[in-house]
C-alpha cells in the first residue's frame, strides 16, 4: 500500500470515527434516553410531546439560519474541520449539561437539549462536506456507507455501557442523568482522530480588499443560488429530500416517546429497543451503501424509502410491544439506507470547489424540515389528545390516540417525498457537478 493510499485510509477511519461518536449521541439522547425522560419524567403527558417537538425545532431554525453562511466561509478559508470543531464543542458541552435536568426542569431540559442540538446538527453540515476530502467520487457510496454502518456501532457501544447501571439502579434518575455525561464524554473522545487526521487540501484564501468573511459570504451564496440554477438535478433532489426527511426525523425523534405511550416501554425496554435499531441500521447502511453502488443510488434509495414507510404503516395498526420491536428492527435498516443514500447523492451532485456550500442547502432543506416535521407532529399528538379528552376518553387513552393518529403524517411525508425523487434523473446530475467550472 503506498503512503498516499495510506493516508487515504487513516483519513477515512478519522471520519468514521467521528460518526462513531456522533450516532452516540443520537442513541442515548435523541432516541433511547433523554427523549423518553423529557417527555415522562421532565414536562409529563402529551405537553412532554408538543414541547420536544417544540424545541427540536427551534435547534433546528438556528441551524438552517446559521449553516449557509458559515459553509461558504468554510469553503472559502478551508475551515471546515475548524467550525466542526466549534459546534461539536457545544454539542459535548451541552450534552454534559443535561445532568442537571430534573422533574419540572422544563426551561433547563429545553435549553440546554436545543444547544445540544445546534451543535450536532450544525456539525454535520461540515462533517458531511469533509466526504469530499477523504473519498474520490467513486468511493462515496461506500465510505458514506460504512460511515454509517461504524456510527451505528457507535451508538449500540454506548447503550451496551449504559444499560447495566441503569438497570442496576432500576432506572435511578442520577443514574439516567449520569448517563448524558457519559455520552458526551464518548462523543468528545471519539471525536478526535477525524481532527487528527483529517486534512483539508485546500488552502485558505485572502479575504479581497474591501471585504470581510459575512459580506464575502453573502456575495459567494448569492453567487452560488444562481448557479444551482444550473443543477437541475440537484434542486429535484433538495426538495424530494425536504419532504421525505421529515418523515424519517419524525420517526427517528418520537420512537421513545411512541414506545413508552403506546406500549408502556420502560427505560431498559426502550435501551434494547434501540440497540436492536441500531443492530439493523449498521447493517442496513452497509447493504444499501453496496446496492447503491451496483444498481444506482437512486434506485436504491427510492427501495429503502418504500421499506421505511412500509414500516410506518404496519406501527399505525400494530397493537403489542412484540410487532413494534420487528417495527423497529426494519425501520432501522430503511432509515440508515434513506440517510446515507441521500448523503451520497448529495456528495455526487454537488461541485468539488462548492462542497461545503452545496451540503449547506443540503442541510437547510434537513433542518428547516425538521422544524416542521417534529413540531408538527408534536402539535398534533397534543391536539388530538385533546380532542379525544373532549369527547370522554379518559387523558391517558387520550394521549395513545392521538399519538397513534399523528403517525400517519410520517407516512404522508415519506410517500410525497418518493413522488417527487421518481423526476431526478441521476446520471444527468453527477455529470453537471463533473463539468461545473464556477469563478470564485
Amino acid at each position: 500500500m503506498t503512503t498516499l493510499s495510506q493516508n487515504r485510509s487513516r483519513a477515512q477511519w478519522g471520519w468514521y470515527w467521528f460518526d462513531f461518536g456522533n450516532s452516540a449521541y443520537a442513541a442515548v439522547i435523541l432516541l433511547a434516553v433523554y427523549s423518553a425522560y423529557f417527555q415522562g419524567k421532565v414536562v409529563g403527558g402529551a405537553e412532554g410531546s408538543r414541547l420536544w417537538g417544540l424545541s427540536l425545532g427551534i435547534a433546528m431554525i438556528f441551524v438552517a439560519l446559521l449553516t449557509p453562511i458559515l459553509g461558504t466561509i468554510a469553503d472559502y478559508a478551508a475551515s471546515k474541520k475548524r467550525f466542526l470543531l466549534f459546534f461539536s464543542a457545544l454539542s459535548w458541552i451541552s450534552t454534559g449539561l443535561l445532568f442537571f435536568v430534573q422533574a419540572g426542569d422544563v426551561f433547563l431540559g429545553m435549553l440546554f437539549f436545543i444547544l445540544a442540538e445546534i451543535g450536532y446538527r450544525g456539525g454535520q453540515v461540515f462533517y458531511n462536506a469533509l466526504l469530499l476530502e477523504v473519498a474520490a467520487p467513486e468511493e462515496m457510496g461506500r465510505v458514506s456507507g460504512n460511515g454509517w454502518a461504524f456510527g451505528s456501532v457507535g451508538g449500540i457501544v454506548c447503550l451496551l455501557l449504559i444499560l447495566p447501571p441503569i438497570v442496576l439502579s432500576k432506572s435511578d434518575p442520577l443514574v439516567v442523568r449520569g448517563s448524558f455525561v457519559f455520552t458526551a464524554l464518548f462523543f468528545a473522545l471519539s471525536s478526535l482522530p477525524l481532527f487528527l487526521w483529517v486534512r483539508e487540501h485546500q488552502s485558505p484564501r485572502p479575504l479581497p480588499r474591501g471585504d470581510n468573511y459575512l459580506s464575502l459570504a453573502l456575495r459567494r451564496l448569492r453567487a452560488t443560488f444562481l448557479a444551482v440554477r444550473q443543477f437541475r438535478g440537484f434542486l429535484q433532489f433538495i426538495i424530494a429530500f425536504l419532504i421525505y426527511n421529515d418523515g424519517i426525523l419524525m420517526a427517528l425523534n418520537f420512537a421513545a416517546i411512541i414506545g413508552a405511550v403506546l406500549f408502556g416501554m420502560n427505560q431498559t425496554q426502550l435501551i434494547l429497543f434501540m440497540i436492536l435499531v441500531q443492530v439493523t441500521s449498521a447493517l442496513g447502511a452497509y447493504v444499501f451503501g453496496l446496492w447503491g453502488a451496483k444498481y444506482g443510488f437512486k434506485q436504491t434509495l427510492m427501495v429503502s424509502i418504500l421499506m421505511m414507510t412500509g414500516a410506518v404503516v404496519w406501527m399505525i395498526f400494530n397493537q403489542t410491544l412484540t410487532g413494534y420491536f420487528i417495527i423497529g428492527a426494519v425501520a432501522g435498516f430503511a432509515l440508515t439506507g434513506v440517510q446515507s443514500l441521500s448523503r451520497t447523492m448529495a456528495g455526487l451532485f454537488a461541485p468539488e470547489s462548492k462542497s461545503a456550500e452545496f451540503f449547506s442547502f443540503f442541510a437547510i432543506a434537513g433542518k428547516s424540515t425538521s422544524f416542521i416535521g417534529p413540531t408538527l407532529f408534536g402539535a398534533l399528538a397534543f391536539r388530538l389528545a385533546n380532542w379525544f379528552e373532549g369527547q370522554g376518553f379518559s387523558a391517558a387513552t387520550a394521549e395513545q390516540l392521538g399519538l397513534r393518529a399523528s403517525i400517519v403524517s410520517m407516512a404522508v411525508f415519506l410517500v410525497a417525498g418518493l413522488l417527487v425523487l421518481t423526476a431526478v434523473n441521476e446520471q444527468r446530475a453527477r455529470q453537471a457537478a463533473l463539468e461545473y467550472v464556477g469563478a470564485d
